[in-house]
């Protein structure tokens, strides 16, 4: 019953993030690109501040996953890298944190454009 009750969690902390999205797409003249860019400065705000992680930690992926959770792995990364480097860490702590996910992203984004068909829209 408790994986039921974590996954129930996860959906409903990660559909209410994306219902935000849709409702700011609909009520608002901000374009899709400028609302994901506002999820992910908004997840290294709020990262940064130590508010997104109690989050992170009750509702597990569906906080973690979306853009927001992108922030604060950013922020987590630069708040490690700068308590082992020193101010170099601001600008590399981001990148460590994020480089895996970047890597994923790209590598199955080649693969699906090497396996899919594309076709030009009419």
């Amino acid at each position: 019953m408790d994986m039921i009750w974590e996954y129930a969690k996860a959906f409903l902390v990660g559909g209410a993030l994306c219902a935000l999205g849709q409702v700011l797409i609909d009520l608002t003249r901000l374009t899709p690109a400028r609302i994901l860019t506002c999820y992910v400065v908004a997840g290294v705000i709020l990262g940064g501040l130590g508010l997104y992680q109690p989050l992170v930690d009750w509702a597990g992926a569906g906080a973690s996953v979306p853009l927001l959770g992108f922030g604060n792995a950013i922020a987590a990364g630069m708040r490690d890298a700068v308590a082992e480097k020193g101010l170099l860490g601001v600008f590399t702590g981001g990148f460590t944190a994020a480089a895996g996910g970047v890597c994923a992203a790209i590598l199955f984004g080649y693969l699906a454009a090497l396996l899919g068909k594309p076709k030009e829209k009419k």
